[in-house]
């Protein structure tokens, strides 16, 4: 069977949530490091096929980590945060994404 070439599936816009800004992940850009937010549910394939599709890059890798929701309290009364799953998806060498610029 010859290899189909993959295309934009309208999962990879599930699958990305959004770009993870912080002075932290600023740091990581400078060793081709770029960090999203993406779906509870995603797998690390998914992720990299997600963002070869998406921005036309090659990725190395994907290493994925789950920030658990603080608990909080508003109004006397405490309530938790959501969870967010977050990836740190490693480019190859001379790949770039500016994260400031949509899809």
């Amino acid at each position: 069977m010859a290899k189909k070439k993959e295309g934009v599936d309208i999962r990879h816009y599930d699958v990305i949530v959004a770009p993870h800004i912080t002075e932290k992940s600023t740091l990581l850009s400078e060793n081709n490091a770029v960090v999203f937010k993406v779906a509870g549910d995603a797998t690390k394939p998914e992720i990299k096929a997600a963002v070869e599709a998406l921005f036309d890059v090659k990725v190395e890798g994907v290493n994925t980590m789950v920030q658990k929701g603080k608990v909080k309290r508003w109004r006397g009364k405490p309530y938790k945060r959501n969870d967010v799953k977050k990836a740190v998806v490693k480019l190859a060498e001379g790949q770039m994404i500016d994260v400031t610029t949509g899809v």
